[in-house]
């Protein structure tokens, strides 16, 4: 007769390799992985519509706006990017001071979109202010190749004399609409500029104690902010 506690061990290590990602059994080594691979996202050669070097001053005029309130430019911004199939912000100095700084210990992490079945893992990298996602299946098969999906350009040019710091996207919209993009961008708020301790933790465990990361919490943070929930409910309609 086999040995019940023999059993017991083989699936607790099978329930614990279920929770891996595809083609891995350590958890931590492909964190770490991943971590590697996605250091090439924005050093890539620029393609599928990504402009290179996408200053503030190829947008509009930082001269002219200088003279207006922080009120003004954040109207003109928003002005502009409205009539464009893209994402834009413009973010508080405090809180996007508290993204950057968190940003430089913790430069990568893992956001979840909301897909018809189940959700998609999406893998975000700092690269100076650019910040690069690509989904976790396209780091898995194409590694280090992997090109960027989406791209958060935040300027802090007016940061300190108008307190604010304006932020852009391009995507790739063969893999991503407008609204998946919003998304992705919204969780960077979630998970760096947030003051809940649980929430960040999530973040520094990603990349400081990568065994220890558990894919699930992010899903569950998500639906706890209520973020995907719009989105999750448009593509429902959308099921034909």
């Amino acid at each position: 007769m086999s040995d019940p506690a023999a059993f017991e061990s083989r699936l607790e290590k099978r329930s614990e390799f279920l929770k891996q990602p595809v083609g891995h059994s350590r958890q931590g080594d492909f964190i770490k992985c991943v971590e590697q691979k996605t250091d090439a996202l924005g050093k890539q050669s620029v393609s599928r519509g990504f402009t290179k070097d996408k200053t503030l001053s190829s947008i509009f005029n930082i001269e002219m706006v200088k003279e207006k309130t922080a009120e003004e430019i954040k109207q003109i911004w928003q002005q502009y990017f409205a009539a464009k199939d893209t994402v834009y912000a413009v973010i508080p100095e405090e809180k996007f001071d508290l993204i950057w700084n968190r940003a430089q210990s913790c430069p990568t992490f893992l956001c979840a979109l909301p897909r018809r079945e189940g959700y998609e893992f999406f893998v975000g990298q700092w690269t100076g202010t650019e910040l690069h996602f690509t989904a976790l299946i396209n780091i898995q098969t194409r590694g280090e190749a992997a090109a960027s999906q989406l791209i958060l350009y935040h300027y802090p040019e007016l940061k300190e004399e108008k307190g604010i710091v304006l932020m852009t996207a391009e995507m790739d919209s063969t893999f991503l609409n407008v609204a998946e993009a919003q998304c992705i961008a919204n969780q960077v708020q979630l998970f760096y500029a947030t003051d809940r301790k649980e929430t960040y933790g999530l973040v520094e465990t990603f990349n400081l104690r990568p065994n220890e990361f558990k894919y699930m919490s992010v899903i569950a943070e998500l639906e706890q902010s209520g973020l995907g929930a719009e989105l999750k409910c448009a593509q429902n309609q959308n099921k034909t």
